[in-house]
């Protein structure tokens, strides 16, 4: 598969939140970028195409943009 990233991102091991319409979601972050990041999620159903993302380390809040989505992971852009 050809690699299409700007960026190549960092694999990882992060716990995290979703957070969009009064609603959290614990997920995981397996890999990470400056522009995007690839996270694990209980379940993709609930996962709005556009959601702040904070992770419980650095406790940054990212507002995130949904490019991809397979099973339980789903890769997002971070937004400016």
């Amino acid at each position: 598969m050809e690699e299409r990233r700007k960026q190549p991102r960092a694999t990882v091991d992060e716990v995290a939140y979703i957070a969009g319409d009064g609603s959290s979601m614990r997920c995981r972050v397996v890999s990470l970028s400056s522009q995007g990041a690839a996270i694990e999620v209980p379940d993709r159903t609930f996962i709005r195409p556009r959601f702040s993302l904070m992770l419980e380390k650095d406790r940054i809040i990212r507002a995130c943009r949904v490019v991809w989505s397979s099973e339980n992971r789903i890769g997002v852009e971070f937004l400016d």
